[in-house]
């Protein structure tokens, strides 16, 4: 990654999995602090050139492209890969997001992209070192070790990611906390 792409990235949101553990409630319309789960994923990108949000398609105060990966439900990486394939723009850098991260603000990514010059990309980690699903990526380098369309339905993001030269970057405060269980809401609340 170099130093212009930082100024020039699009952005995948991901808001299609089925919830399970929130009872199948749509994750992107949940409130956390008056604004909705994607409302507050839009304003982590609001740097971006453009923005793909891979879920079902509700209103949004910001101009964004909804797609669904088919087949349905066919996990992050369908999704992410889905996401990529309708983007209209051609930017070095692609910034990957789950709805589902309330915290995540626009200098979360620019601190991710600040971290990955030099590199492949960068991705958030939580106190105990493990990658969340927030994460800046170098498009070419993605698109080199995608899989094909049959590989992408129910493969691991960490997979995926393996071959690539990430930075782990420390979430700092809550940035990397996301909303699993209605118990993850309360919290998310306080």
């Amino acid at each position: 990654m170099t130093e212009a792409d930082l100024t020039s990235f699009c952005a995948v949101v991901l808001a299609g999995g089925r919830a399970t553990r929130l009872g199948g409630f749509d994750k992107a319309s949940i409130e956390v602090h008056g604004r909705t789960l994607l409302e507050r994923g839009l304003d982590a990108v609001v740097d971006a050139a453009e923005v793909v949000v891979v879920g079902e398609q509700v209103p949004t105060e910001r101009p964004v492209t909804f797609v669904v990966e088919d087949p349905a439900y066919g996990g992050p990486v369908a999704g992410l890969l889905t996401g990529r394939d309708h983007l209209l723009r051609r930017t070095p850098t692609l910034a990957v997001l789950a709805v589902d991260m309330p915290f995540l603000t626009p200098s979360t990514f620019r601190r991710l992209h600040r971290a990955a010059l030099g590199h492949d990309g960068a991705v958030l980690t939580d106190p105990g070192g493990r990658r969340q699903l927030a994460f800046v990526v170098d498009l070419a380098r993605l698109d080199r070790v995608r899989p094909d369309r049959e590989a992408q339905h129910g493969a691991a993001l960490h997979r995926l990611l393996a071959p690539l030269d990430l930075v782990e970057v420390p979430g700092i405060g809550d940035e990397h906390r996301d909303i699993d269980t209605w118990a993850d809401l309360r919290d998310a609340a306080d």
